[in-house]
């Protein structure tokens, strides 16, 4: 939503996750950026590092930059989730590492994120 792509912005970026009962995003880290996560609704599981942390709408958290981390909704209705990450990987390829990978997909990309422009 707000990235050095869309809006040029210069210190960071963020948006919105939507997540259906059972999906989840797989374990990455972010090696220069920090993500706050809000639930705007709904509930997610973040797995921080091994701590499990259970969120809910109006409740947020913090995860430190390189830190292993995992987004998953355990519940029955849809979750929509805020994110914002900064300070912006020195390139894009940079700002995202999976250390998780769906069976299959070992070999895609990941996903272009921060990095100025």
């Amino acid at each position: 939503m707000l990235s050095p792509k869309t809006v040029k912005s210069t210190t960071g970026f963020g948006g919105m996750l939507t997540l259906e009962p059972g999906e989840f995003v797989c374990e990455h880290i972010h090696p220069y950026s920090e993500e706050s996560v809000y639930v705007v609704s709904g509930h997610i599981t973040m797995r921080i590092d091994s701590e499990h942390v259970e969120l809910g709408p109006g409740e947020a958290c913090l995860v430190p930059i390189n830190v292993r981390h995992r987004v998953e909704n355990r519940g029955r209705e849809q979750a929509r989730v805020i994110f914002h990450l900064c300070p912006l990987a020195p390139r894009p390829e940079l700002g995202h590492i999976d250390t998780e990978f769906l069976p299959g997909r070992e070999h895609e990309p990941a996903p272009q994120v921060g990095g100025h422009l």
